[in-house]
């Protein structure tokens, strides 16, 4: 596992999570002040400069659950509000959309450059706003001087890490359905045709070298693909032409986009039992989370404004009707972990999780037997 794959997996589902909020803003007609104001905040608290520096420091993924936290917190960073299922919604488009690319990355260190598409993207909306494209800018430059001098090794053990991570997610999206890029069963279909990795030759020869290096045979074969050379490649610099389309903005054209969970994934999470399994890495969970969240120096919504409830879906019914049909063993509500917390830590998450906005959150049960126990029962309703 690498240990370098947070912040790519962090700023790649962002972009993915920024490009979904901007389409379904339009799509609901959203006072262009009101939008404009709602990427701003979640920018602005996403690239942090606090936030960020916790973010790049070398350190292993955690769960899905843990990422998914903080990713229910950046979306109310500012004054739009998502229900759960909105929020589920969000959470499989960002994942599978990501998951696509990284499957798609012709080599691995063009995860990189799928970043920079998303951090290109992301500029674009806050182009009038020249604190916040600072704070991009550092980001950019963080990343070029901490993977430009990495290894093709070290960038294949990134791009393993992610494929790792996302293994188990099979999600149909409609968009990928339409477009035949990925099957029934949630699975994406993988294209023979198109460039090669840069660097590369286009398949269909075997050649064979004696002891001396020199070529003594050339087989050429049927590779069944309609491949070409890559032309140039993409640049790694802070601006330029990252010739790879991968990680731009595929809600540009206006078009409804449904998730539905495929049989195969309700029941692999059936087998696997993930919310009711204890987490081995449940204090080291609660301290990422501590250390992540308390970075993100979340503005309090301040005079007159008011909030407004962002819905991903088409209509309100299919909303309610997404919240009752989501599978029970798929919520993100429960994590059943234990773990004795310090005194200290255990201060840290209880001031964090009182700047939640938590609306209809049940009460704690009289169970829980410290103060530790209460705040673990405080996450698992997140």
């Amino acid at each position: 596992m690498s240990v370098r794959t947070l912040p790519l997996l962090f700023l790649n589902l962002g972009g993915e999570m920024l490009y979904v909020l901007d389409q379904r803003l339009r799509a609901q007609n959203i006072p262009g002040d009101k939008a404009r104001k709602v990427l701003n905040d979640i920018i602005s608290t996403m690239f942090n400069r606090k936030f960020m520096e916790e973010l790049f420091k070398p350190q292993e993924l955690y769960s899905k659950k843990a990422l998914r936290t903080v990713y229910d917190r950046l979306a109310h960073a500012s004054i739009m509000r998502l229900n759960q299922a909105s929020m589920d919604k969000l959470y499989d488009l960002m994942t599978m959309a990501f998951k696509y690319q990284v499957l798609l990355c012709p080599r691995p260190k063009d995860v990189l450059l799928v970043t920079f598409n998303h951090l290109d993207s992301i500029k674009g909306f806050i182009r009038d706003s020249p604190t916040i494209l600072h704070l991009v800018d550092e980001t950019f430059r963080q990343l070029i001087e901490i993977y430009g001098s990495l290894s093709a090794g070290e960038f294949q053990l990134i791009r393993q890490t992610l494929l790792i991570f996302f293994q188990d997610l099979h999600i149909r999206v409609s968009t990928f359905l339409k477009d035949k890029v990925q099957n029934s069963n949630g699975r994406f279909v993988l294209p023979v045709s198109g460039p090669v990795p840069w660097g590369t030759e286009v398949p269909g020869v075997i050649r064979m070298f004696n002891d001396k290096s020199e070529e003594v045979k050339k087989i050429e074969f049927n590779h069944g693909g309609d491949y070409v050379a890559a032309y140039k490649e993409g640049s790694f610099e802070l601006y330029g032409d990252r010739v790879l389309k991968l990680g731009t903005n595929m809600y540009s054209v206006n078009r409804p986009v449904e998730t539905h969970m495929s049989a195969t994934s309700k029941n692999l999470a059936s087998r696997t039992q993930e919310n009711i399994a204890p987490n081995p890495l449940a204090k080291e969970e609660l301290n990422f989370l501590a250390r992540l969240m308390g970075g993100m120096e979340i503005k309090k919504t301040s005079g007159p404004e008011p909030g407004f409830r962002l819905n991903l879906f088409t209509t309100d019914e299919e909303e309610e009707h997404a919240a009752l049909s989501r599978p029970e063993e798929l919520s993100y509500e429960v994590i059943n972990i234990q773990a004795t917390q310090d005194q200290q830590r255990n201060e840290e998450l209880a001031r964090i999780m009182e700047e939640f906005e938590i609306t209809e959150q049940p009460e704690i049960t009289e169970q829980s037997a410290s103060k530790g126990d209460d705040l673990l029962a405080m996450m698992d309703r997140l």
